[in-house]
């Protein structure tokens, strides 16, 4: 599992029938910071996940791949191998929040 940022969205018109209505996101995984720990930093690659909690662009999520990602009753009968099951209100990292969805930060 892993935080990744949503950052945009796929639009396939012509796809499995098991995959109609269904939302794909693009989505970006973030680490903490090797040299400065108290914020994510993004890894630059980019994964295609379904959409099973309403996530929307610009927000914190969390990501299960592979075998997990079909774990859930939503993905059980898809071909998907990423798939967002949680939105993240916040992130607490060696004592320190270093996201929260509302803008709070640790002083």
């Amino acid at each position: 599992m892993f935080v990744g940022k949503v950052t945009g969205q796929v639009i396939a018109t012509k796809k499995t029938d098991v995959m109609t209505g269904r939302k794909l996101l693009l989505v970006e995984p973030y680490v903490l910071g090797r040299e400065n720990r108290e914020t994510l930093k993004t890894t630059g690659r980019t994964f295609v996940a379904v959409d099973t909690v309403g996530a929307g662009e610009g927000e914190f999520v969390l990501v299960v791949q592979g075998s997990s990602a079909r774990l859930t009753p939503e993905t059980k009968p898809l071909p998907v191998d990423c798939a967002i099951v949680g939105i993240v209100d916040s992130v607490r990292a060696e004592n320190r929040c270093v996201y929260s969805k509302d803008g709070v930060a640790d002083e």
